[in-house]
């Protein structure tokens, strides 16, 4: 019976070792489950990626093409990216990609871009071809660089102007006196053509003094003159009445005192018929006159003193 009890207990005491021997296995083959857990979750993310590595493939055989463009991976886009494998090996885009990629394609997806286009093309040929640029070019030539091969006829026109008298113009107003006047700018004429200028200042006398000292005096378009050396000046104070001078300064007319009405007025014509002047021939020296001297004495290189000076008569032949 003891032994019975003794072998009994043996038992008891084995079967509590063994089943405390077995309880940690459990929690271990818990753990050893869960790296087996983690690693399933590991592929899902490897298999959402597969989409963007096989896209990001495709770069390497656009390698080629000197475009690039850009590939639109958003899924909520209701426009999906394309792949092409054709011999090119282009990726084609949505529409809005192929504009912004491909800067010098006139290629243009948007209908109301392509409307614009022509009508921006429609406009610049009718301006280019349109009547009225030609009318106005020729309304107002540009003056040839060469004007002495269309100089007129000198004593052709000097003819037409023997008889020739100025009247004073109310659109053209008169200078008036001062006698601290000089002419602006005629210190930088160069030249002894030019002396008369750069020493002019004008002079106010009565007419006994006008009389006393200078033979040749003339009432011309409104004003008295007197001669002296081949150049015209205002007589001012000689009669107040009469004394129209549009223009206060020299104006040469050569060795001979020809009527100083009748040398503006061949100076006109002249400028008139190689385009320089497009106003009236009224033997007067008013703005546009001056213009039209300075325009002209530029072109041929010579000082433009807007005057009509001893270069400017001879270059035109009428001196």
């Amino acid at each position: 019976m003891l032994k019975f009890i003794a072998i009994l207990t043996g038992c008891s005491l084995a079967l509590a070792v063994s089943v405390q021997a077995a309880e940690p296995e459990v929690p271990t083959n818990k753990t050893a489950q869960k790296p087996k857990t983690v690693q399933k979750q590991q592929v899902a993310p490897k298999q959402h990626m597969a989409p963007t590595t096989h896209v990001q493939n495709v770069h390497p055989q656009r390698t080629n093409n000197p475009v690039h463009t850009k590939v639109n991976t958003n899924a909520t886009n209701p426009v999906h990216t394309k792949v092409n494998t054709n011999a090119n090996k282009q990726v084609h885009t949505n529409a809005s990609d192929k504009v912004h990629s491909k800067p010098n394609n006139r290629v243009n997806t948007n209908p109301s871009a392509k409307i614009n286009t022509k009508a921006n093309t429609n406009v610049s040929k009718s301006q280019v071809n349109s009547p009225s640029a030609d009318q106005s070019s020729k309304v107002a030539p540009v003056p040839p660089n060469n004007v002495k091969a269309n100089k007129p006829n000198a004593k052709n026109i000097q003819a037409q102007h023997v008889n020739f008298h100025a009247k004073p113009n109310p659109a053209i107003t008169s200078a008036k006196f001062n006698q601290n006047y000089r002419i602006a700018a005629a210190q930088n004429w160069n030249g002894p053509q030019y002396n008369t200028y750069r020493s002019y200042q004008s002079q106010w006398h009565d007419q006994g003094y006008w009389r006393s000292h200078y033979n040749n005096l003339s009432l011309i378009g409104g004003g008295w003159y007197y001669w002296d050396g081949g150049y015209w000046y205002p007589a001012w104070g000689y009669n107040e009445a009469e004394a129209y001078y549009p223009y206060d300064g020299p104006i040469y007319s050569g060795p001979r005192a020809r009527a100083l009405d009748q040398v503006v007025a061949d100076v006109q014509s002249s400028l008139q018929e190689m385009g320089y002047y497009h106003g009236e021939v009224d033997g007067l020296v008013g703005p546009q006159t001056q213009e039209a001297l300075a325009a002209y004495q530029s072109a041929q290189g010579l000082q433009p003193t807007a005057a009509i000076d001893q270069p400017t008569l001879d270059s035109l032949g009428l001196g």
